[in-house]
Formats: C-alpha cells, structure tokens, sequence
C-alpha cells in the first residue's frame, strides 16, 4: 500500500432536518452499505438517546447506485423525526464513507466538539452518547473505544463467540495504549483538525485496517486514547461470519494488517523482524492457547497472525469488503 496521500472524497448531501446546524455540541457519524433494515434500527437507538448534549447525526450513504440506505433514511431527517442529514459517498470504500462523514460534519456543525461513530449493523443503548462523551472529558483523552457485543444471527458455537475476531481488546475502563475498530469511537474535534483530510487512507477501503492505521499515525502525532466498558453497542453478526472459512481469513487479514500499518510506521526491517519472531514463538503460543481455551479454532489464531503477516511483507492483504455479498 502506498503512504498515506491526501484525497478529496465526492459527496453529495441529499436530506436535512429542519434544525439549526449550528446547535449540535455533538455528531453522530454512521455510515451505510445496503443495510436499510441495519440502518433504521441504529437510528432508532440513536433516537432513544438520553443525554444532556444536543445531538445531531450524519448518515453516509456509500451505495451511490442502489441508495437503499437514503430511500429509508431520508424521510426521518426531512419531517425533523431525526436532527442532522443524510449524504451521498460516491466513492466506494469505508474508509471514503469515514472520510466524507468527518469531513461533513466539521463543515456542517460549527459547534460541535464530539464526533461519535457507529456501524449501521449497531445498536447502542439509551445511555451511550452521554457515557461516551463522559469518558473523554474525565479520562481527558483525544478519542474513546468500547466494546462490540457479537449477537449472532445463526447459532454459533461457545469457541466461535469467544474467538478473538469477537473479543474487545480492553475489560475496563481507564487509559489504553491504543485502540483498533472505528466501529464504537467518540472522538474530540480538536483530533479530528489535527489529524487532517483525510482522516482514514483510502488505501485500506477494501481490506479493512484505515482505523487501525489512523490510530497508529495519531499516536506519533501524541493523541491519548481512552476505554469505555461502560458503553457497548450491540453488532449483529450473519451466520457467515461463524463459518471457518470467513474467521480464518479474517484472521489472516488481521495478521497482514499489523505488518502493512508497522511497516509503514518503523520500516520493512523492524516489520520483518517482528514478523519473524512472531513466526517462531506462534506453535508453542497456539498451543498453549488451545489448551487453555479448550479450543482448536481459537489456539489456532496465532498461527494465523503469524502467516498473516508473512503475506503482509509481501503486499499480500485480503481484500474482504471488496464482495459486499461474500463478507
């Protein structure tokens, strides 16, 4: 993948509420990909919100051709059912979609010091924005994390709920090194100025990886990062996603991405030598780890990592969200 280069994502805004921009002290970013069902349900979490800040949300709608997403969203924004507006991302990709959220919200809300993420395939309790929020300002923190609950679609096996892909990365809340999903963030509008446009590399659109990349560059630019374990958001996972052929490539995909984002962060020659390294101690790691997990599938995960990031040295990262049907 290329450096990280600046790009100008064509966005279109396509609904407005009735309600005055200028009034939002915080915005909800959400961006969508033919999940209308998906979409209106975190809406109406968002909806259900309790909280003391004014709240506005921006809906990126990244199927510029279907414009499922728009047809069911349009109507809660126009009738002011739902303060904010809805836009067109014309360039595929989420990490575009992120970009063109961000980059319309810092345009269109003066006020605003809080810009919140989530998923179209979330859904947060009544408490999340105000805990959020809360988070950043006690912690005095640049950006918070917080857990995606699994709620599976299909049955799926103990060792599948419990497998890393699904675990968060911190239990408590407090100060963390650093964070990993976009999916539950809160971020401070002073990061987002520092950090620039864009604020994810289009590179990573189709693999994944643009927020672990935009964390990894943040922090050389000294941003505090924060947990809070107090303000899930629920994530319905397809059955798909249970299956071994998506959770090893997943892992794989995982593995090439940590090699991709150090490489570019401290060079080939320490991204190789990690990788080596990570390469030998990985059987007696996945061992021990499938013990201790009572687990095949999960003790296999370092191995994966490892192998991952052998094909990351390469260039070699799977392109996941390329086939929207097959993710």
């Amino acid at each position: 993948m290329d450096d990280h280069k600046p790009a100008s994502p064509c966005v279109t805004i396509e609904a407005r509420s009735p309600h005055a921009a200028s009034g939002f002290e915080a915005v909800v970013i959400l961006p969508t990909f033919r999940r209308p069902d998906g979409l209106l349900r975190t809406l109406a979490s968002l909806a259900a919100q309790v909280t003391k800040r004014n709240l506005a949300v921006v809906v990126m709608e990244n199927d510029a051709d279907g414009r499922a997403g728009l047809a069911a969203a349009r109507g809660l924004f126009e009738t002011g059912a739902m303060a904010g507006l809805v836009l067109v991302a014309h360039e595929r990709g989420n990490c575009s979609a992120y970009n063109a959220g961000f980059q319309v919200a810092l345009a269109e809300f003066p006020a605003m010091r809080y810009c919140l993420v989530i998923d179209d395939d979330e859904a947060a309790g009544t408490d999340w924005a105000e805990r959020m929020i809360e988070t950043v300002e006690r912690l005095d923190v640049d950006v918070v994390g917080a857990p995606q609950v699994p709620v599976f679609e299909g049955p799926a096996r103990d060792a599948v709920a419990r497998h890393p892909v699904f675990r968060p990365p911190y239990g408590a809340t407090g100060r963390v090194p650093i964070l990993l999903s976009s999916g539950n963030l809160c971020l401070t509008r002073a990061l987002l100025e520092r950090m620039g446009d864009p604020v994810f590399d289009t590179a990573f659109n189709f693999t994944g990886g643009g927020d672990s990349d935009f964390f990894s560059r943040a922090a050389r630019k000294g941003a505090r990062f924060g947990w809070c374990a107090e303000a899930p958001v629920d994530e319905t996972v397809p059955a798909r996603r249970t299956e071994w052929s998506w959770l090893h490539a997943r892992s794989l995909r995982n593995g090439a991405l940590s090699s991709a984002i150090q490489r570019r962060r401290d060079g080939r020659v320490r991204s190789a030598a990690k990788t080596a390294a990570l390469l030998l101690a990985a059987p007696p790691r996945a061992i021990l780890q499938a013990i201790r997990q009572r687990s095949l599938l999960i003790g296999l995960y370092p191995l994966q990592i490892a192998l991952g990031r052998v094909q990351g040295e390469f260039g070699r990262i799977g392109e996941q969200y390329r086939k929207p049907e097959a993710n």
